[in-house]
């Protein structure tokens, strides 16, 4: 094993990468509480989610370890999964059932593959402007906040404004407080696992407040029901042949960019503090890292635990001396673990119905229902997601540092950055945001005769997502 991994070689030892990857663990473990809860607002089962956000981030980052030997792990994307429920399959579940927005996953994670094995993809990336890169993923920062916000009861849907305050009254809106604010507590004391504890705090004080209450059991045997998701059968058809349906092709494309910019962006962060990036910015083993990612997305999809990707918080374990895939694959057995644990985890990241929901009104029923003492069931649909709402929050934030990043100084370049930013937001959609800023981008910089700074594919790519916009609107 030592040999294999390349202990001595990268001047490490069994210690150390065991530690790293527990490391990693504890400060991206927070994903087995939020995703189900994001994906369960779509109509995903809670406990289905937990199974296979858990044994996804197992499998790919075990296989990112032993094929890649990095210690880079993966599990569920933040921002993918969002857009998959909230723009994919839709509010109230009225526009596509989850298991074809499973397929839609499934579908991008084997172009991107195909297009890793074929050198395409490192065109593609080429083509983006850095600038437009960096701004998807703050503009993916501020959507998952707002997501927070609204799930933490701290904002709510309001006529003419579009928002207004929260009800600070409600025990709810506490929780979301007090896991927010822990979780910053964790963070500036450099606490590992900040995030896992802050919601281990938002959990107790939800049990002190009487917003949740204790399972029955803490252990329950593996939910397979979202596994295959792809294959099933959804109203009389395979769900996968649904997928491709012109009025999906678009997502499917629109999620294959965010899986482009979200890899690469976390490979070179993190190999740069590893060790394992050139001083020509290259990354060694770029091809074998990009295949396990790539083909972890399609993994996601399949299992119905929406997109798998490498996780920037990586750098927790490298941080501790990882420097082989050894860690990595320590942290997904730590994740494999988790699978067993779903009532426990249903606890912390289910959704909650308020009574008079008709004042609220967004969400939809994430299959957890607690008792009637607890909250009453009121006859609208608005869950809200207290305990796990600060964290997102958190992350939301921890997305932003690139913005600094954007060249503000010059006009063809900021504003098509900050329309990216703004737009995926305000129309609660990564697919438009990005389209905003390429069409912006090549308008402006056409404008200014620009047009050898503009990539052939922008071209085509900008025209493309002109076309979706005007056939969405009709």
């Amino acid at each position: 094993m030592k040999e294999y991994f390349k202990f001595s070689e990268r001047h490490t030892d069994f210690r150390t990468e065991v530690l790293s990857g527990a490391a990693t663990f504890l400060t991206m473990a927070y994903i087995i509480f939020v995703n189900p809860g994001i994906l369960s607002a779509a109509g995903v089962p809670f406990a289905g989610a937990v199974t296979a956000t858990a044994a996804g981030a197992a499998v790919m980052s075990i296989v990112m370890g032993v094929v890649a030997n990095r210690p880079l792990a993966l599990a569920s994307g933040m921002g993918i999964n969002a857009v998959l429920t909230f723009s994919v399959i839709g509010f109230q579940q009225a526009n596509v059932p989850w298991q074809v927005g499973m397929s839609v996953i499934f579908i991008e994670g084997l172009i991107i593959l195909l297009l890793v094995v074929s050198g395409f993809r490192e065109a593609v990336m080429d083509s983006i402007p850095l600038n437009l890169k960096r701004a998807i993923g703050v503009g993916i920062g501020l959507f998952i906040t707002v997501i927070g916000l609204n799930e933490g009861g701290i904002i709510r849907p309001a006529p003419i404004t579009m928002v207004a305050l929260g009800d600070f009254s409600q025990h709810y809106v506490w929780v979301t407080l007090i896991g927010f604010f822990a979780t910053a507590f964790f963070m500036a004391s450099r606490v590992k696992g900040d995030i896992l504890w802050g919601i281990v705090a938002a959990a107790g004080a939800a049990l002190l407040l009487g917003v949740t209450a204790v399972p029955h059991a803490a252990f329950a045997a593996p939910d397979l029901v979202t596994f295959f998701a792809p294959f099933q059968t959804v109203n009389g058809k395979l769900a996968l042949t649904q997928a491709l349906a012109p009025g999906l092709l678009f997502a499917i494309f629109a999620i294959m960019l965010t899986d482009f910019f979200d890899t690469m962006g976390t490979v070179v962060a993190v190999g740069e503090q590893a060790g394992f990036v050139n001083a020509d910015g290259s990354v060694c083993d770029i091809k074998k890292i990009l295949i396990v990612d790539s083909a972890a997305a399609a993994v996601g999809g399949l299992f119905g635990a929406s997109s798998i990707t490498t996780y920037i918080e990586s750098a927790a374990g490298v941080a501790e001396g990882g420097r082989t895939g050894f860690s990595a694959a320590v942290t997904g057995l730590l994740f494999g673990l988790c699978a067993f644990f779903a009532p426990l985890i249903q606890m912390i990241g289910g959704g909650y119905r308020l009574p008079n929901a008709a004042h609220y009104g967004l969400l939809v029923n994430s299959g957890f229902t607690p008792p009637a003492d607890v909250l009453p069931g009121g006859s609208g649909d608005y869950f809200v997601y207290p305990i796990t709402a600060g964290a997102l929050v958190i992350v939301g934030s921890l997305m932003m540092k690139t913005v600094r990043e954007i060249d503000w100084d010059e006009f063809d370049e900021a504003l098509p950055a900050f329309l990216t930013m703004i737009g995926i937001p305000l129309t609660y959609n990564i697919s438009n945001g990005i389209g905003f800023g390429f069409i912006s981008y090549v308008g402006i910089k056409m404008a200014r005769r620009k047009f050898g700074q503009i990539h052939p594919l922008m071209y085509v790519v900008s025209l493309a997502f002109l076309i979706s916009f005007i056939l969405a609107s009709k």
